[in-house]
């Protein structure tokens, strides 16, 4: 059985290093901003509301003349930004329905504005990612130690990586995907099991 699991580590960082998770943190948060001030004009205009892919067309469309700077991150910055606010709209319609039907009696929480004053943010990245028992290499940002040896599986498929900021600190978390052990079945669970199943899990 497949299981996914994410490992969350401190990174070591270089200044020239930390200048460019910080980059790639304003671009992450600049994305998401710009997305969600597009998204309402949008609405505004038409009464529908742009799709991550929508807006991630129109940001490149951009992105030569009036966001030029964008090109010293990975393309995966802003794009999963973008695909972050497609999946805060999900859940403030999923939230808005159950509060109507009266299942959901907490915040709906419509989409905000990040604020750079609040915190620096995160970014997340995708596509060529290696993890070493000492490091990770990410797409532009090369190889960043850790402080923490041989806790991050090296062997095993990684399906995203996430880095954040906490109180000058940086963190990266890696998601990947590994052989699970399957389930034994008890006398009162079902006898078939389905090998497709993927299982999330956060290992501190």
């Amino acid at each position: 059985m497949k299981v996914v699991r994410g490992y969350k580590t401190e990174l070591d960082l270089n200044d020239e290093q930390r200048t460019g998770c910080l980059k790639h943190a304003g671009v992450s948060r600049f994305a998401y901003n710009w997305g969600l001030a597009r998204s309402k004009e949008a609405y505004h205009a038409s009464g529908k509301r742009a799709t991550a892919i929508d807006l991630h067309k129109q940001l490149n469309a951009l992105k030569p003349s009036e966001f030029p700077w964008m090109y010293e991150v990975s393309k995966c910055a802003p794009q999963e930004a973008l695909r972050d606010l497609e999946q805060a709209y999900k859940n403030f319609f999923r939230r808005l329905a159950l509060k109507k039907a009266g299942q959901f009696t907490g915040k709906v929480g419509f989409p905000k504005f990040k604020k750079r004053s609040k915190a620096i943010g995160s970014f997340r990245l995708t596509g060529s990612i290696k993890v070493f028992s000492d490091a990770v290499q990410l797409p532009r940002l090369g190889r960043l130690r850790l402080y923490e040896h041989e806790y991050i599986p090296t062997d095993a498929k990684v399906l995203s990586a996430t880095v954040s900021e906490q109180a000058g600190r940086w963190f990266v978390s890696i998601q990947v995907e590994e052989d699970g052990e399957q389930p034994v079945p008890t006398a009162t669970s079902a006898i078939g099991v389905d090998l497709g199943i993927k299982v999330r899990r956060e290992v501190a």
